[in-house]
């Protein structure tokens, strides 16, 4: 009788654990009758646990001045989180207003001193305002060829359309910096400040930073999204996630106790053996497993795992990348359904040794990542290549 050792991951901890491990031995057992399936039920004794209470983290709410108290940082937050993902995202809310009014007939288009005003700024690179970092002068080329700048130019007045803009283009710059994972991005009074520089260049009088009403109204719908939610419950927040984040490094750290017990379990049970592991449950599989042989273990079955991640970026405890898999290390299916974002391919890193299998079980993430358990192909490619 083949033995399964699954192997749950991150963040599970009781009453879960015995829900998940009911779903995974029925769903196993009918479709592979006769299988037994062991749980390691790890999370409790090995898993990640804030032993000073909580200590480490921040009160809400410390360093707060009276404007934050209000929300009005955090709506300029807000809003700055918004651009940074979509630079053009105000121009898009105000061209959607329309026109303020008719325009005079033989007057000049609204937006033609804007688009002059781009390409002169353009012309100068990133002189104007070299805070922010490299790409102005590309970015302002960009925006005056805008087809948004035409109806926002209708619907603003010049010396709201002005901030607007500089804005927009703060945000372009610093956005592809924090895409490229840039090292250096300026702070926020800095920001502004450049944001102000750049707006008078546009032919603005007053501030041009986020503090006028547009640049509220795009925080607002995001807000509870953004950083003004995550700040304000930053200890809950923390508090619910740290199992999950704090057992993957946990174990990257100190797993050598978990690597025992699943040794010792895999020493105890019946033979063939399968260790199934479910997302850092492969992890830990795989790395036991290249540390020392596991005699009895005739097939390793990851799934929505991180483990060739953590294989190629150097972070594997036992396997340092381009080290090759031992010899001892059984055969491996790897399954990681395509919306999953934390389950990754181990064939292209580990060619010959692994086999992947793509699923879709019709879930956004990060539901995706949990919903492999409720999925009949999972325990179906599980149950064709069980010794």
């Amino acid at each position: 009788m083949t033995t399964v050792i699954f192997i749950h991951g991150t963040g599970v901890r009781p009453p879960h654990t015995e829900a998940l491990n009911a779903k995974v031995t029925a769903s196993l057992a009918e479709a592979a009758p006769g299988v037994r399936v062991v749980p390691l039920d790890w999370g409790e004794r090995y898993g990640a646990r804030l032993a000073a209470g909580g200590a480490s983290i921040p009160p809400d709410g410390a360093g707060a001045t009276e404007r934050d108290v209000a929300g009005e940082e955090d709506a300029e937050t807000a809003a700055w989180e918004r651009l940074y993902e979509d630079p053009e995202a105000e121009l898009a809310l105000v061209a959607a207003h329309g026109p303020a009014g008719a325009i005079p007939p033989g007057a000049a288009l609204p937006d033609e001193e804007f688009r002059d005003r781009l390409a002169r700024l353009a012309a100068r690179g990133e002189s104007a305002a070299p805070e922010l970092g490299p790409g102005l002068g590309a970015r302002a080329a960009d925006l005056a060829r805008s087809p948004l700048l035409t109806p926002a130019a209708e619907a603003l007045d010049p010396e709201d359309l002005a901030p607007l803009l500089a804005r927009a283009l703060a945000a372009a710059v610093i956005g592809a910096a924090l895409a490229e994972d840039a090292p250096v991005i300026t702070d926020g009074p800095t920001r502004d400040a450049a944001v102000d520089r750049i707006a008078r260049e546009l032919g603005a009088t007053g501030s041009g930073s986020t503090r006028g009403p547009v640049g509220r109204l795009i925080g607002r719908p995001v807000l509870r999204l953004g950083s003004r939610y995550a700040v304000r419950r930053r200890r809950a927040l923390t508090g619910a996630a740290h199992p999950a984040a704090g057992d993957v490094l946990k174990f990257l750290v100190r797993g050598g106790p978990l690597r025992t017990a699943l040794r010792e379990l895999a020493a105890a049970v019946e033979p063939p053996v399968v260790l199934l592991g479910h997302s850092l449950g492969g992890i830990i599989a795989l790395d036991t497993l290249i540390e020392a042989p596991l005699p009895g273990v005739r097939l390793l079955v990851t799934v929505g795992s991180q483990a060739p991640f953590l294989y190629e970026t150097g972070a594997l405890p036992h396997l340092d990348h381009p080290e090759p898999l031992p010899a001892h290390v059984p055969g491996w299916l790897n399954l990681h359904d395509r919306r999953d974002l934390l389950g990754f391919a181990a064939a292209p890193v580990f060619p010959g040794r692994a086999e992947d299998i793509a699923t879709d079980n019709r879930q956004p993430f990060p539901a995706a990542h949990s919903a492999y358990w409720s999925d009949p192909a999972v325990y179906r490619a599980i149950a064709e290549r069980l010794p």
